[in-house]
């Protein structure tokens, strides 16, 4: 059997590709959810990445759950309901905070469908660019289930209140296009440059100064959730840590020599 998230490494940059095409890209088993947590853990460990592409193999991104499952009360959907609350922590919910608190920006290219689960993943990167015939719901009412991965926290932080609720309540798929106008995604690209566009813009990341890379990235969660004096305490501190890197000495000299930075992390 394939491993249902591929590694691709380029460089300073890593495309993670969920594979299983045949189930649009639905990662319903223990397995493969653990399997995905570990290629997380493995990024965060790995201080040469600076830029994570996360994408679907075929022709839909993610389709959330196994709905066969559902129906046969296996895998995730199996036991009683202390069991699945706890399988559900374990799997789900342990993949999702490993995603979000990825240190290193996280771009997800969304290649077809995205829903439910699905949607929640390409929520939790920090960029989304949309290929024209990708489509997002969160039909979990439609099948008489919450959003147990933590949409709800998110998805109103990216669209706002009233629409994540328009989302939501009534289950509706919205199209690439309706995404960007709502802000949900940064740009829509054709199919056929989806990959060449998400790669370019995570290796102009990765460009950047990497240790300082993660502090900007962490000042970012941070003003999601703690007080303005608090993030400028933060920004303070990570500024101070910034100019006392040998990347900052490169970016400075860079500037005045009118050329490219060339930054070790240092």
């Amino acid at each position: 059997m394939t491993d249902p998230v591929l590694w691709q490494q380029e460089g300073h940059v890593l495309r993670l590709v969920m594979n299983r095409p045949e189930t649009r890209n639905a990662l319903g088993s223990v397995e493969e959810l653990d399997h995905f947590v570990s290629l997380l853990r493995r990024a965060q460990a790995d201080r040469a990445l600076r830029a994570v592409v996360l994408t679907g193999a075929g022709q839909a991104f993610a389709a959330g759950g196994n709905v066969k499952d559902m129906r046969e009360k296996n895998g995730l959907f199996g036991g009683s309901p202390r069991e699945m609350r706890d399988t559900y922590r374990r799997t789900v919910q342990t993949l999702a905070q490993a995603l979000r608190n990825l240190e290193v920006p996280v771009i997800a290219a969304v290649n077809g469908p995205a829903i439910g689960q699905g949607c929640g993943l390409a929520c939790l990167a920090d960029i989304r660019i949309a290929a024209a015939s990708a489509k997002f719901a969160v039909s979990f009412l439609k099948l008489g289930l919450v959003p147990g991965d933590g949409g709800a926290y998110i998805l109103p932080r990216l669209i706002g209140q009233a629409r994540a609720a328009q989302m939501f309540f009534t289950g509706e798929v919205i199209d690439a296009p309706t995404a960007r106008d709502w802000g949900l995604v940064a740009k829509v690209v054709a199919d056929d440059v989806l990959l060449d566009e998400a790669m370019a813009m995570a290796r102009a990341i990765a460009a950047q100064p990497p240790d300082v890379l993660r502090l900007t990235k962490r000042l970012l969660r941070e003003g999601e959730r703690a007080p303005y004096e608090t993030v400028l305490e933060l920004s303070a501190a990570f500024q101070a840590m910034a100019q006392h890197t040998e990347d900052h000495r490169e970016a400075i000299d860079a500037f005045f020599e009118k050329r490219p930075g060339e930054f070790a992390g240092r």
